[in-house]
């Protein structure tokens, strides 16, 4: 289960930078994440995987919602799965818990088996992920957003 919850912090620090995201766009710097979890995890196959990632996010600010994430996990750069995420509409001026949906594709060269040696260490170190997202202020308003080489150790706890 601890592969799991590593899988659950990367794809829960992917949501967190779609709430910095939203800031980004409209200048306001204090949306922030209180809490991270997984409601569940179901592999799908011996390549993937889908779960439910849960969020505590505090939004002092407007509503936006993030969608279109995708991205590149890396550890040391060899490419670890690339994973996506449903949309995630985040209300105005609360502090609540969101599920997030999202799959991970296994890239060719990695097996479950290396997960569960990744998730043994205990450690993020070497973990980067590549993220692009679209943040939607509603109105047709909104702009793509992409991060390169994202340190997903300084998440790890």
């Amino acid at each position: 289960m601890k592969v799991w919850r590593k899988i659950g912090i990367v794809a829960a620090l992917v949501a967190g930078l779609l709430a910095v995201s939203g800031c980004a766009v409209t200048k306001i710097r204090e949306i922030r994440i209180t809490s991270v979890g997984v409601k569940y995890v179901v592999p799908t196959s011996t390549r993937s995987l889908d779960a439910v990632l849960l969020l505590g996010i505090d939004n002092p600010s407007i509503s936006f919602t993030a969608q279109d994430v995708s991205g590149v996990v890396k550890q040391y750069g060899r490419e670890i799965g690339k994973f996506t995420a449903g949309q995630l509409p985040v209300q105005a001026k609360s502090v609540q818990v969101y599920e997030l949906p999202c799959t991970v594709a296994l890239s060719e060269k990695v097996s479950l088996l290396d997960l569960l040696a990744i998730a043994a260490r205990r450690s993020m170190e070497g973990m980067t992920a590549d993220v692009k997202l679209r943040v939607s202020l509603g109105r047709g308003k909104g702009t793509t957003l992409t991060f390169n080489g994202l340190d997903l150790s300084q998440f790890s706890q």
